[in-house]
């Protein structure tokens, strides 16, 4: 959860803010004319993992663009591509590839009875990314998204399926600075819940921790806030950018009734990024 959240609060912003500062510049070039790359790192502040109540920092590297006509997005852990170019207003839409390595409980694990447990394996999940897009929605410069990742577990982790969607509303308010409000959830299937949330007799022995079958539903959602603060107050001119973001997220389900959420854990869970990113 708190590397969706690092991934989104650190770039999401550009990714929403590129087409809709290319319609501000109607007259005027603009760095997102063409081919453009943002590279960027921060530091972001959130759960020790899903469900944790332990808080840890981590760094955040992100890169993010378009190149040939085809568009980089970082995603949760990772990235997508969309092969589908947008429009200049109207209605886009997104199609491409997405990948995910996912890092819940397996590293930086702070409670020493989850921690006792050991360490998972880090799940690298890919499947297809899917979205569409519809700009001018209030006034001439924001925009309305929807997308969806569906992605399977290829590396022999949790070997499941997960599927994310998220819709995510976007708005300049200057030249300089925009924000993007995203609400998201997520659903896995019984292998991926199994996997990260069941105790199993044994755990529950060396632990004293409950024993807990979990099954597959909607793990959680949540809303994040993120901003961008253009430095020379000029988003059409690249160079660089102060992002920012906040969010709060809350575990459903099985996540949520989990002991490592219900017994150490909290299935109230909040978020905080900052970073800078350069654009040319």
């Amino acid at each position: 959860m708190r590397k969706g959240f690092t991934a989104a609060a650190a770039t999401a912003f550009v990714a929403l803010a590129a087409p809709a500062m290319g319609q501000e510049a109607d007259s005027e070039s603009s760095v997102y004319d063409g081919d453009w790359l943002s590279i960027g790192a921060g530091v972001g502040y959130g759960p020790s993992y899903d469900g944790s109540d332990d808080y840890v920092a981590y760094v955040m590297p992100v890169v993010q663009g378009n190149l040939g006509g085809i568009g980089i997005a970082p995603q949760p852990g990772g990235f997508s591509l969309d092969f589908l170019p947008d429009p200049d207003s109207g209605i886009g839409f997104d199609l491409g590839p997405s990948v995910r390595m996912r890092s819940n409980r397996a590293r930086q694990i702070e409670d020493p009875v989850v921690r006792s447990l050991g360490k998972l394996d880090h799940a690298v999940e890919v499947g297809p990314h899917v979205g569409i897009s519809v700009s001018k929605v209030f006034h001439e410069y924001d925009s309305l998204s929807f997308g969806a990742d569906v992605r399977w577990d290829v590396a022999g982790a949790h070997k499941g399926m997960v599927i994310a969607p998220s819709l995510t509303y976007f708005t300049p308010l200057n030249r300089g600075v925009a924000v993007a409000l995203s609400f998201n959830t997520e659903y896995a299937d019984g292998k991926f819940a199994d996997y990260y949330y069941s105790v199993t007799p044994a755990q529950s022995v060396a632990s004293g921790l409950p024993a807990f079958d979990a099954g597959k539903g909607f793990t959680k959602a949540g809303v994040t806030l993120i901003g961008g603060i253009d430095l020379n107050g000029n988003l059409l001119d690249g160079g660089l950018a102060l992002v920012f973001g906040a969010g709060y997220s809350r575990m459903l389900g099985d996540a949520k009734d989990t002991p490592f959420t219900s017994v150490r854990g909290d299935a109230d869970q909040l978020f905080g990024a900052i970073g800078l990113g350069y654009t040319f």
